[in-house]
């Protein structure tokens, strides 16, 4: 699949949470939506004056808070979530397993508050959130936080389940 054949594919199925991704088809789909953000980003920073862009010798990055990346976001959104979403059918996963990091996130939130840890949080005293056997258990939620973004990516790149699953035929196998 090809880099503009992905990025109508993702458009053209802009809310299809059903069959399945290969991934030429999201990984094509993610690189539009990084390039696209540096443009809008560019593009704000000229017509608006709030982006930034800086080059130096060894890094180059983009950001804007600019409604032209706002837009961008808005209407890549969607698509975005569904070609991750038929990606993990094709890997032979659920689609929910997207929303890993976001479950960690609230679990662990949720654990803090339901220690009474929030104060800790937010007056920055984080020794004291730490200590004991909650402690503990909040470390292992943190390094599970901080380690479920990875693992999505891991499933994300991992290769097509061969032959046909529950969420459809395998899109390489039918293309060909």
């Amino acid at each position: 699949m090809s880099f503009a054949e992905a990025v109508r594919t993702c458009f053209r199925k802009y809310v299809t949470f059903s069959g399945r991704a290969p991934r030429s088809e999201y990984w094509w789909f993610a690189l539009f939506i990084i390039l696209g953000n540096i443009v809008a980003g560019i593009l704000d920073g000229i017509l608006f004056g709030t982006g930034r862009v800086d080059v130096t010798g060894t890094s180059f990055s983009a950001e804007s808070n600019g409604p032209l990346a706002a837009l961008f976001s808005l209407a890549t959104f969607l698509p975005a979530l569904a070609a991750a979403w038929r990606r993990m059918h094709d890997t032979g996963r659920s689609g929910l397993y997207v929303f890993y990091p976001v479950i960690a996130m609230v679990g662990t939130f949720m654990f803090i508050a339901f220690v009474g840890g929030m104060e800790h949080l937010a007056s920055g005293n984080l020794g004291e959130l730490f200590s004991g056997a909650i402690g503990i258990i909040l470390l292992f939620a943190v390094v599970v936080l901080f380690l479920s973004p990875f693992i999505v990516l891991f499933w994300l790149t991992r290769p097509s389940q061969p032959g046909p699953n529950q969420w459809g035929p395998n899109p390489q196998e039918v293309s060909q």
